[in-house]
């Protein structure tokens, strides 16, 4: 729904403040992307309505005494697609060495969060390079292990693979595992290629319908006579395609040649025998972890000096909105919280950009007692952005990241149980996890479902225990207080039933109705089991995505290519999704000392 309207009462619409404080400007250059999204003009309130107040008089009509319900936010149209900043750009890697056009990601990511494309005309599309000006690209196992998409992406160039790759896929090809899966897709995406077109001279790896890709897929027909440099047993399938790359180098010297793998040591051995060697980086959502995009962004010093004039302000649910004008407006995201210390603090979230203006709300004060969450109270910013996105229903999908005890599970559980519990916004409270263990694999779990995944679910059992003895009576915890353990209290009894942990393994083809889905750990899923997950979700439900990329167990992944880093960057600015990077530790001060230390 469009934002509403400012009321025509005398005193609500400012339409010009004085100047505030002339301080010295210690962080002008703020962040560097344009993101611009179509939204709602600026609604036109009578001449009579309007006066001039000052700022300051302004910005003391906050929300800290906010009513306990819920605000219902305005809902604004979605921003359109934005602009991909130049430090966010990919790097010059080989794989992607393509004409500009060609330059974009993989296409399997939303069309809605695609970042536009220059606009090319279609020649240029769709021209193909000249064969020798092409690279060819030789790719290992691990990396159609890895994606099973992999041979469509190098644009323009040609990839090549040899049939030792192909006896390793065939190898591998049997089981339900993720690898086995993936293994036959690639043997089915061979099979269709190498119907049209002739082995030996090159099948065109657009055939099937892949328009991005328009370089040539070659098989080995013939053995390669070379011997490496240095004597390597020839019996091992990495030793072979390091020979077979060093003999295709000797066949066309002009010709820029590149061995693709996954495998850190493969790369290793192709250097030392002065072979040009990379990793796969298509599926690398950001190149440094720096650059990952973490919701809040501090408001410079001089921000009511250049966004002071013309403001405009007005009360809609409990909260006071205002529409600001100035150079940084065009830097915000929507959803993305903003605060300012200074004289006049600050703490709101953005809920409209258009061009250099913004809409922004002050937010709900979590940190104070009477606006509790099941017991439990913010006790930094970050938290209280948290806890603002969680108890929004407006927010369909909110991603936490954050070191070990900065409060992303109990913060999460505290917001679930309070909405299906107390608001009944949800019927039923849904967590799972990546069941990836740390050290040496247990073996076999007895029992059912639920039971095998109880031992991963010990953070649950943990905050559980936090939350039931922080809940004041939220629930009767009658046979509590005489030495009756508190697993095993009515009120405990009645929270389990709402609490259903469940397998992904079991996932795909399920709908979720009004329900809050819990992924936690969900740094060790991939972008494809991400997808899978997500897409689960019916009508009123929310999901909540847990994890810190810091703790990558899954083999392969890197803090680059999670799937927890995907999708924070696929959602970010979309009016229905909100994420947070929680900085501080809360858990104890030997937690946070170690964090550091350690």
């Amino acid at each position: 729904m469009p934002l509403p309207k400012p009321p025509a009462r005398l005193g609500d619409t400012v339409e010009s403040s004085p100047a505030v404080s002339q301080r010295a400007i210690s962080s002008e250059s703020a962040a560097a992307s344009a993101i611009a999204g179509p939204g709602v003009p600026a609604p036109a309130a009578p001449a009579a309505s309007r006066s001039k107040r000052p700022l300051a008089a302004i910005l003391t009509k906050s929300a800290a005494h906010a009513p306990a319900a819920v605000p219902a936010p305005a809902t604004v149209p979605a921003p359109a697609a934005r602009t991909v900043p130049a430090a966010k750009a990919a790097p010059a890697s080989r794989q992607r060495d393509a004409a500009p056009e060609n330059k974009a990601r993989a296409s399997t990511q939303p069309e809605t969060a695609k970042a536009p494309k220059p606009a090319t005309p279609a020649k240029t599309r769709s021209k193909r390079l000249p064969t020798a000006q092409r690279k060819l690209f030789v790719l290992d196992t691990n990396v159609l292990l890895h994606d099973p998409s992999s041979l469509f992406r190098f644009a323009e160039h040609d990839v090549f693979l040899p049939m030792i790759v192909l006896e390793e896929l065939d190898h591998q090809k049997k089981g339900m595992s993720e690898v086995a899966r993936n293994a036959r897709q690639v043997s089915r995406a061979l099979d269709e290629l190498i119907t049209t077109g002739d082995l030996n001279k090159g099948i065109p790896l657009d055939a099937s319908g892949n328009k991005d890709a328009l370089g040539s897929l070659y098989f080995q027909t013939r053995p390669t006579e070379t011997r490496l440099p240095i004597e390597l047993p020839m019996g091992k399938a990495d030793n072979v395609i390091l020979s077979i790359v060093h003999g295709l180098r000797q066949e066309s010297p002009k010709r820029e040649i590149v061995l693709v793998s996954k495998d850190i040591n493969m790369r290793l051995k192709a250097r030392a025998l002065n072979l040009p060697a990379e990793d796969y980086l298509n599926d690398h959502v950001l190149d440094d972890s720096d650059l990952l995009y973490d919701g809040i962004m501090p408001l410079p010093e001089n921000f009511w000096i250049k966004h002071g004039k013309d403001i405009e302000s007005w009360q809609q649910n409990g909260l006071t909105w205002y529409r600001v004008r100035g150079p940084l407006c065009s830097q915000f995201s929507v959803n993305e919280f903003v605060y300012y210390d200074g004289d006049m603090p600050l703490s709101a979230q953005v809920r409209e950009v258009t061009g250099k203006s913004a809409v922004l709300a002050t937010l709900r004060d979590f940190s104070h007692a009477k606006n509790s969450v099941w017991g439990i109270t913010a006790r930094n910013r970050e938290q209280n952005f948290a806890l603002n996105l969680l108890m929004n229903p407006d927010i369909d999908f909110v991603s936490l990241l954050g070191q070990a005890g900065t409060g992303k599970t109990l913060l999460t559980l505290a917001s679930a149980l309070a909405q299906t519990f107390e608001t009944k916004r949800y019927t039923e409270i849904i967590i799972t996890r990546a069941t990836v263990p740390v050290g040496d694999d247990i073996g076999f779990l007895p029992g059912t479902e639920e039971e095998k995944m109880l031992p991963w679910m010990g953070a649950l059992e943990d905050n559980l225990e936090v939350l039931h003895q922080g809940s004041g009576g939220a629930i009767s915890t009658s046979g509590n207080g005489n030495g009756q353990d508190w697993n095993k209290t009515p009120a405990m009894d009645l929270i389990r039933s709402r609490i259903k942990v469940k397998s992904m393994n079991f996932m795909r083809g399920r709908t979720f109705l009004n329900k809050f889905l819990i992924i936690d750990e969900a740094q060790n899923l991939t972008p494809k089991q991400m997808k899978t997950l997500i897409t689960r979700a019916g009508p009123g439900t929310k999901i909540v995505c847990l994890g810190n990329i810091a703790q990558i167990d899954t083999p392969y992944l890197t803090e680059g290519s999670s799937g927890l880093t995907y999708v924070v960057d696929r959602f970010k600015g979309w009016l229905h999704a909100g994420h947070i990077t929680l900085q501080r530790g809360e858990r104890s001060r030997l937690a946070d000392y170690a964090s550091d230390a350690l």
